[in-house]
């Protein structure tokens, strides 16, 4: 053997033995493809997971939102109930819309305010029993409906005032 033939031979060894390496490296074809859709796939699912993760946490964002409003709210009907006031919804939506103008001010300041500038949205009780009074039902029996009405009637004559006169005729229909 020449020098020629053995580097021949000694170069399609080392090919044959890289070729044997590389091919147990390879995959078949179709395993190949297997793979790659199921990588894809898996691919897939992650963005839509990834979507329906993001939707969940804006909607659980609004829920929490929604709750910190519902909480508010239920705040200031407590305290409005409690400071008197006659009509509900009204002072309800006027302390609500300045609590979140001047998110610095404290609630019962709020009120205050509100009470001294719309009187007429409060009562003259400072108790929260004005919310809690009968709306219908049987008349409460007033224990001197004979006096009170004697009283009513003397006054009324006395002054000639309509809202005394008023007043008597209330309380006779009550008592008759």
């Amino acid at each position: 053997m020449s020098g020629n033939e053995r580097q021949e031979n000694i170069s399609s060894v080392g090919e044959s033995g890289d070729h044997a390496v590389e091919s147990s490296k390879l995959v078949p074809i179709a395993e190949s493809i297997r793979y790659r859709k199921r990588a894809q796939s898996a691919e897939r699912k992650v963005e839509v997971l990834a979507e329906e993760l993001a939707k969940a946490r804006a909607e659980a964002g609004g829920l929490a939102e929604r709750l910190c409003g519902i909480e508010l709210e239920q705040e200031l009907t407590k305290k409005l109930l409690c400071a008197g006031v006659a009509d509900v919804e009204t002072a309800l939506l006027l302390t609500k819309a300045r609590v979140e103008a001047d998110t610095k001010r404290d609630v019962d300041g709020v009120i205050e305010d509100l009470k001294r500038e719309k009187r007429y949205l409060f009562s003259g009780q400072d108790s929260g029993t004005a919310a809690l009074k009968k709306t219908a039902g049987p008349r409460d029996k007033i224990v001197n409906q004979q006096a009170m009405l004697e009283r009513s009637a003397k006054r009324a004559a006395a002054t000639g005032n309509r809202a005394d006169l008023q007043e008597y005729l209330r309380v006779r229909r009550s008592f008759v």
